[in-house]
C-alpha cells in the first residue's frame, strides 16, 4: 500500500518524535487546526511502547478514536543509535577485486577539531575479514571492463554463510555509472542468502566516491534489520489500537516518507529528529512573515544549529553521523556537544563545558536523581532562571543541590563567588554555541544580524537572547511549543524522495547528455508521486546540478538550467557567496539530483485570542548579570494575542522555559509565537 493510500487530506494526524528522555506526540485536526500535544517518558529497551502509550494518551485527551486517524507520522533515532553506539547487525561486503580496503583507507584528512598528533582512526564499521572480492570490472564511463564472474559471486556467498553475517552490504567500483553488475550481484546474493538482508549501493548512493558510497552503503546495511524490526513492531501496534492509517518516517532532508522506501534505505532517517525540528520552525516563522532565520535546538546533551535563507532549508551531502561521513541528502545543519546536562569541569584552572552529558540518569544534581557533578541546567538553577516546578508540576528542582555542586566544582577550585561562577558556565556554554553559528553563518557567507534566531528544544529558549546579544541579533523567536517542536514538525512535514545519477565521467557541460538524465530522472520522481497518490497541484520537482571547478574535492549544488552558460554561471554566484572567490579553472558537472516533494497543504491556524494584560503566577529571586531582583513568573498558557512582557521576567509552560533578561521585551504573536526585542529606550 501506498504511504498515502489512504488520502492526501487527513483529517487526524499524530506525530511522535521520540528522544533519549521523553517522548512527544502532537494530534493534528487539519480541518480546523487545532493541535493536542502529550509527553510520556522514553522506553529505550523498546521505543515502540512509548510510542503507542503517547499516541493513546493524546488521543484520549482529544476524544479520538485511533480509526479516526489518517496519517501517522514519526521521527526516529532508531537508526542514528545503532550508528553511533556501533550496535548494527554484523556486516559483510562484497566488493570488486582490488578494492577490499577502501574503508581502510579512507580520507586522509582527520576531523576539524581532533588533535594531528593524537587521533587515532576509528574503527572501521566491517573488519576486512568480513569484506569479499568479487571477479569483475565496470570503468569510470561504465564501460565492463570485465564480465561479471558468478561462480565467484557464489563462493563469496558461501564464505559469508560461515561468517553468519545479518547483513550484506554490495559496492563494486564505478556502479553509480553502470549498476548491471551490482544489480545482478545483490540478486544472486538474495537468492543463495535469503535469511540475511542484502542491500547494495545503487539503492542507497548511486554517486562517484568509493569511500563514501562504500561507507553509506554499509551503515544502511548494518541498521536494516534493526529498523526493520522497529517498523514492523510500530505496524503491529497501530493495528492492534485498531489504527489502519499510514506510517510515515522523517527523513534527514525534512521529508517523509513511506515504510516501504525506509526499509530500502533506513541510513535515509539517521537525522529524523533534528531534521523535523528545523521543519517546525520553518513553519512557525512562516506564520510569523518571517523568511531568514537561524535555529538553535537545545536537548540534554547536543545542540544542532541550521540556517535558512528564504524560508528554504537547504540540504547538504556532506553530513556526518558520529565518526563516520554520511554523503546522503540531509538538513545542512552543525551539531556540537552543548545541552542541558553538558557537564561544567575545572582542569589546571580552565573551566570547560561539555561534551560530555549527565545524560537523564543521573542527569543534573538538581534532578534529585544522584547527579554529582555541575551542569548547565544545575547554573540555570543556581541563578534561580528556572521555577521550582516544572512539566505542570510533575517535577520539582533541589536548588541547594545545584548550588552545592557548583561550589564543589567549581567556585571553590575557581575561588568564585557561586554565582559568578555559575555565569561562567553559562558564558562558555553560549560561545561554543556561537562558534557554531559562525559555522553556518559568517563562513558561508552570511550575516546572522540579518537572521532571526528561533531558540527551541527543552534549553534552547533559556538561552535564546544571551546568543543574540553575543551575535547583534536583533530579534528573537519562540515557537508555541519549544520543546515539543519536533513532533510539530513532523506535521508540516512534506513528502520527500531525491533520484540521483553521477555523470559516467566528469567534465563540461554536455546539455543534451544532461537533459537526458534529468529526463530519466524526472520520470522517475513522477511514477514516485502518482504511486503516492500526490495531487498534481501538490506535487513539486526541483532539478540541481552538482558542480565544482576541476580539481576540487567537493560539489556545490545549483539549479539546473536549459543552457550551460546559466547553469555555470549559477555556480559562480553560488560559490563566491560560499567562498568569497571563484577560481580561474574549467567547471565541471558531476551529478545531476532531482528532488521530487508533495507539498502537504497546510491547515489553518487559529489566531491566539487576545485578552487582558499578562498577569505574573508567582516570583522569586533571579540574579541576573546586572544584579539580584525579584522577577515575575508569567504562564505562557495564559498569555493573550499582542500582550507585552519587560524584562526581567520568566515566563514557564509545559515543555521548557524561556527567560526575559533586563532591556529585552517579549510580545505574543497571534500565532502564539514570542517574539523578544530589545526594549525602546
Amino acid at each position: 500500500m501506498p504511504s498515502s493510500d489512504m488520502t492526501f487530506d487527513p483529517s487526524y494526524a499524530v506525530a511522535v518524535d521520540i528522544g533519549g528522555t521523553f517522548t512527544d506526540i502532537s494530534l493534528l485536526d487539519r480541518a480546523s487546526g487545532r493541535v493536542w500535544r502529550a509527553k510520556t517518558p522514553s522506553t529505550p529497551d523498546d521505543p515502540s511502547q512509548a510510542f503507542m502509550t503517547g499516541v493513546i494518551a493524546v488521543l484520549k485527551d482529544a476524544g479520538v478514536e485511533a480509526c479516526d486517524l489518517d496519517q501517522v507520522l514519526h521521527g526516529t533515532t532508531v537508526a542514528t543509535n545503532m550508528i553511533l553506539e556501533n550496535k548494527g547487525a554484523k556486516t559483510a561486503l562484497v566488493t570488486t577485486r582490488g578494492f577490499r580496503h577502501v574503508l581502510e583507507i579512507g580520507r586522509q584528512d582527520i576531523p576539524r577539531h581532533a588533535n594531528l598528533f593524537t587521533w587515532v582512526k576509528p574503527r572501521r564499521p566491517v573488519p576486512a575479514a568480513r569484506i569479499h572480492e568479487i571477479d569483475e570490472r565496470i570503468g569510470t564511463g561504465g564501460v565492463v571492463l570485465e564480465e561479471l564472474n558468478e561462480a565467484s559471486v557464489a563462493r563469496v556467498a558461501e564464505a559469508i554463510r560461515k561468517q553468519n553475517v545479518e547483513a550484506v552490504a554490495v559496492c563494486l567500483i564505478h556502479a553509480y555509472a553502470n549498476p548491471e553488475h551490482e544489480t545482478r550481484v545483490t540478486e544472486l546474493l538474495r537468492a543463495a542468502l535469503p535469511d540475511i538482508d542484502v542491500t547494495c549501493s545503487t539503492d542507497v548512493l548511486p554517486v562517484v566516491r568509493e569511500y563514501e558510497r562504500s561507507l553509506a552503503t554499509v551503515l544502511n546495511a548494518g541498521v536494516m534489520p534493526g529498523v526493520s524490526t522497529y517498523v514492523e513492531r510500530l505496524e503491529t501496534r497501530l493495528k492492534d489500537a485498531n489504527a489502519a492509517s499510514p506510517l510515515l518516517l522523517m527523513q534527514s532532508n525534512g521529508g517523509v516518507a513511506g515504510t516501504a522506501a525506509i526499509r530500502t534505505a533506513p541510513a535515509l532517517t539517521a537525522l529524523s529528529g533534528p531534521a523535523a525540528g528545523v521543519v517546525g520552525a520553518c513553519d512557525v516563522a512562516k506564520a510569523c512573515g518571517i523568511d531568514d532565520i537561524i535555529t538553535v535546538d537545545i536537548g540534554g546533551t547536543s545542540a544542532d544549529i541550521c540556517l535558512i535563507r528564504d524560508g528554504i532549508v537547504g540540504l547538504t551531502q556532506s553530513g556526518k553521523v558520529g565518526d563516520w561521513p554520511l554523503s546522503l541528502p540531509m538538513v545542512d545543519m552543525v551539531t556540537i556537544g552543548a545541552g542541558g546536562g553538558s557537564i561544567a569541569k575545572v582542569t589546571d584552572e580552565t573551566l570547560s563545558v561539555g561534551p560530555h552529558s549527565a545524560g537523564a540518569r543521573p542527569g543534573p544534581a538538581a534532578y534529585g536523581h544522584g547527579g554529582s557533578q555541575a551542569t548547565v541546567t544545575d547554573a540555570h538553577v543556581a541563578l534561580g532562571h528556572l521555577p521550582v516546578s516544572l512539566l505542570g508540576g510533575e517535577m520539582s528542582l533541589n536548588q541547594d543541590a545545584a548550588l552545592k555542586v557548583i561550589d564543589d566544582n567549581v567556585a571553590g577550585p575557581l575561588a568564585l563567588q557561586r554565582h559568578a561562577a555559575a555565569r561562567g558556565i553559562l558564558a562558555i556554554m553560549n560561545n561554543n554555541m556561537v562558534g557554531a553559528v559562525r559555522t553556518v553563518s559568517v563562513e558561508r557567507g552570511h550575516d546572522p544580524r540579518d537572521f532571526t534566531l528561533v531558540p527551541f528544544g527543552g534549553a534552547g529558549p533559556l538561552h535564546g537572547v544571551a546568543l543574540a546579544e553575543l551575535l547583534g541579533i536583533k530579534q528573537v523567536m519562540v515557537p508555541p511549543a519549544p520543546g515539543l517542536l519536533c513532533a510539530d514538525g513532523l506535521l508540516a512535514a512534506d513528502l520527500k524522495a531525491e533520484f540521483t545519477r553521477a555523470l559516467p565521467t566528469s567534465g563540461a557541460i554536455d546539455q543534451v547528455q544532461g537533459d537526458a538524465i534529468v529526463a530519466a530522472l524526472v520520470k522517475d520522481a513522477i511514477a514516485w508521486l502518482d504511486e503516492e497518490t500526490i495531487p498534481e497541484p501538490r506535487q513539486d520537482i526541483q532539478v540541481r546540478a552538482l558542480m565544482r571547478f576541476h580539481g576540487q574535492g567537493g560539489e556545490i549544488a545549483v539549479d539546473w538550467s536549459s543552457t550551460p552558460e546559466e547553469t555555470e554561471s549559477r555556480f559562480m554566484t553560488a560559490h563566491k557567496a560560499l567562498y568569497g572567490f571563484v577560481l580561474d579553472a574549467g567547471i565541471e558537472l558531476v551529478t545531476l539530483r532531482v528532488e521530487a516533494a508533495g507539498r502537504t497543504e497546510p491547515s489553518p491556524r487559529p489566531d491566539l485570542a487576545e485578552g487582558s494584560d499578562p498577569v505574573p503566577i508567582q516570583s522569586q529571586t533571579v540574579h541576573w548579570e546586572t544584579g539580584t531582583e525579584q522577577t515575575p513568573i508569567y504562564d505562557r498558557a495564559t498569555l493573550a494575542a499582542g500582550a507585552s512582557i519587560s524584562g526581567p521576567a520568566v515566563i514557564t509552560q509545559l515543555d521548557t522555559t524561556t527567560i526575559i533578561p533586563p532591556g529585552w521585551t517579549a510580545t505574543v504573536h497571534p500565532s502564539a509565537a514570542l517574539l523578544l526585542k530589545r526594549s525602546a529606550a
